[in-house]
């Protein structure tokens, strides 16, 4: 792991809304923090540089890059094999493959790796979290998009291409299912993210006049976390958006169950915070659509660690391999 000379590594946890800086110890100790918004920066340098400043604060506090070993990125698309960012549907720079991993290496002059942002979750997870000691599981990140990370046999899955796991973009809803940043229609992400529970609340508000208190807030800044807080004061109409949602997600985990049998789902993100009015309906869509011979294995749990945390030391967790 650490050296004398180089204690330190650093994570970052890239997401569609924000990018999450963090530098770690060898005893999974994040020293310093940082953060800066994805979108706004323009090109894609100009968002590297703007990275590099924010962190060159951090770096200083920890005594300068000399102490930093290396740093590992955790990106939606992010390639573990190229180190690339690959056509990311909710990055600013979605249609384009970017080489952010050597982008950040030469900016800061230190080796860097990438891998998907939820096997990132993934590994912070089973290294700290609610998968310690588990073999095979799946990791479903709730956030601006749906991302997931699939364990097998404690090793994560990155196929022959190093792009394997993305099981948000899984088409579970034919036809005239939602049209996707990624181009298809109908997949996971655009139902059950945070963004997909606000789309929902909004289509169900434009086309019924059934009371509830989401009316008092404009239509077009309705939020995830809005519905959530209505559900939990009893309003049915966010009620019933959580149980579409829940169930949606969880007939998805029962045909992802199929892939490797997992001890557990753990649900990552700002999205789990609804507690059981998410993960009931959640449970309840897995038990009605689950193989007999599954039935009654996997628990479907939330992830132990804070939002960020888990992301920004799984990504670390890449560092210390380098």
């Amino acid at each position: 792991m650490s050296t004398e000379n180089k204690p330190y590594v650093i994570g970052l946890d890239l997401g569609g809304t924000n990018s999450v800086f963090g530098i770690v110890d060898a005893n999974a100790n994040v020293v310093a923090e940082t953060s800066v918004k994805t979108r706004g920066h323009g090109p894609v340098e100009q968002y590297v540089a703007d990275c590099v400043a924010a962190l060159d604060v951090i770096i200083e506090q920890v005594g300068g890059i000399e102490k930093i070993k290396a740093m590992g990125i955790g990106a939606p698309n992010g390639n573990y094999y190229t180190g690339c960012i690959e056509f990311a549907p909710n990055l600013p720079w979605g249609t384009e493959v970017i080489p952010l991993a050597k982008m950040f290496s030469e900016a800061l002059g230190i080796p860097v790796a990438m891998t998907n942002d939820a096997n990132a979750a993934a590994i912070g997870e089973m290294t700290y979290g609610a998968a310690r000691g588990m073999k095979n599981f799946i990791m479903i990140t709730l956030g601006t998009g749906v991302g997931s990370g699939i364990v097998c046999d404690g090793k994560l899955v990155y196929g022959s291409d190093g792009m394997a796991g993305e099981l948000g973009h899984v088409v579970v809803m034919r036809p005239n299912g939602r049209e996707c940043g990624c181009g298809r229609k109908g997949c996971l992400e655009t139902y059950c993210s945070a963004t997909g529970v606000a789309r929902t609340a909004r289509e169900i508000l434009s086309t019924s006049d059934a009371p509830t208190l989401l009316r008092e807030i404009p239509l077009d800044q309705i939020e995830s976390k809005d519905i959530s807080i209505a559900a939990s004061k009893g309003d049915e109409v966010a009620k019933s958006i959580m149980d579409f949602t829940g169930r949606l997600l969880g007939e998805a985990c029962a045909d992802f169950c199929c892939i490797n049998s997992p001890e557990a789902f753990i649900f990552f993100g700002g999205l789990t915070k609804a507690g059981d009015l998410i993960m009931d309906p959640i449970r309840q869509g897995y038990d009605d659509n689950i193989l007999k011979c599954y039935k009654g294995k996997a628990k479907m749990l939330i992830s132990q660690l804070d939002d960020a945390k888990a992301a920004v030391l799984g990504a670390s967790a890449l560092g210390w391999e380098l």
